[in-house]
């Protein structure tokens, strides 16, 4: 089959199209026909070589690729019938990528418990963009696990995680406050933003003023770290989505990394956001698409950054066996 994949780490150009055997599903698994894989920054990490570490012991090619939609092909045996998968069913999934497998492939098998249904009104490229980073600020908000009425400060609030952790926490009873340039505000506000707080050097400070205390907690998608930690109260927690320094900060506050990882077969969370966008609470957003025979161009333009939504890779037309 089809996949895009790298030998070597590097830029944008170390992507290459590269040929692996065709996928079938094992027990509890079923088959995708990926149809569009959304491009996130953990893509730009494997193909860098910042997650060399955990690849020591793999074979390259190494396949980036966590959200993919498409449709399932085969179905393993063993599947929970209350699942509802059938082939046929336009689906998007979350995949734990290692190695050469990845969601940049023509063909990728996965739990079914990984995958729902495509939201309805949604296209095979407005999936592909939501469904990792969704999820992984599900997991954040989850982790924090803040009675209703706390305050949650967001970091990177306009970005794909950002957006996602102030709707969800919104929906949650939470008093979610952005970071954000101010062109994003009225987004952010509809998304359910209770403050709206532009971004810049002085953010943290900017932040007491308005909360004297401190916030209850950071959901710090923009990796600002321990420049943002003045703006806690006492005791707070920053979520981190990178590993990184773990030993706790001044004040009490703890920086609690989060890996999407830990629940890509959570079922129930995995299918309640996908109504979740059904029902308009979360939105779907494609900055670009670009052909996967094009994932040099279209990682160039990720690298490139200002975007408001998903760089989307289009596998309709890419030609393979299977």
């Amino acid at each position: 089959m089809y996949a895009v994949g790298l030998n070597n780490y590097g830029g944008p150009e170390v992507l290459q199209r590269v040929e692996l055997p065709d996928p079938h599903p094992a027990p509890g698994q079923v088959r995708v026909k990926v149809r569009a894989a959304g491009i996130n920054p953990v893509d730009v990490m494997v193909r860098d070589g910042s997650l060399a570490g955990w690849f020591a012991d793999a074979k390259p090619p190494f396949v980036p690729g966590m959200d993919i939609a498409g449709t399932i092909d085969e179905v393993g045996e063993g599947i929970d019938p209350q699942l509802g998968v059938a082939i046929g069913q336009a689906v998007v999934g979350v995949v734990d990528n290692f190695g050469s497998y990845g969601g940049y492939s023509q063909y990728v098998c996965l739990p079914a418990a990984s995958v729902t249904p495509v939201p309805a009104g949604a296209s095979f490229h407005e999936a592909s963009a939501f469904l990792m980073n969704a999820l992984t600020a599900r997991n954040a908000l989850d982790t924090l696990h803040l009675p209703p009425g706390s305050t949650v400060l967001v970091t990177g609030a306009a970005g794909a995680v950002g957006a996602y952790a102030v709707g969800l926490g919104n929906a949650d009873g939470l008093r979610m406050v952005a970071i954000a340039s101010p062109q994003d505000e009225a987004f952010l506000r509809a998304a359910g933003a209770a403050e709206v707080i532009a971004r810049g050097d002085d953010v943290a400070a900017r932040i007491r003023q308005v909360f004297p205390a401190g916030v209850d907690a950071v959901v710090d998608a923009a990796s600002l770290g321990e420049q943002i930690a003045p703006a806690v109260r006492d005791g707070g927690t920053i979520i981190t989505l990178r590993p990184g320094n773990d030993d706790g900060l001044e004040r009490g506050i703890k920086p609690v990394f989060v890996n999407v990882r830990e629940r890509v077969t959570d079922h129930a969370a995995i299918a309640k956001l996908g109504q979740q966008v059904a029902d308009g609470l979360l939105t779907l957003r494609v900055a670009a698409v670009f052909p996967a025979t094009d994932a040099v161009a279209a990682h160039r333009r990720f690298d490139e950054g200002g975007l408001r939504g998903r760089v989307v890779l289009d596998f309709e037309s890419v030609e393979g066996r299977g």
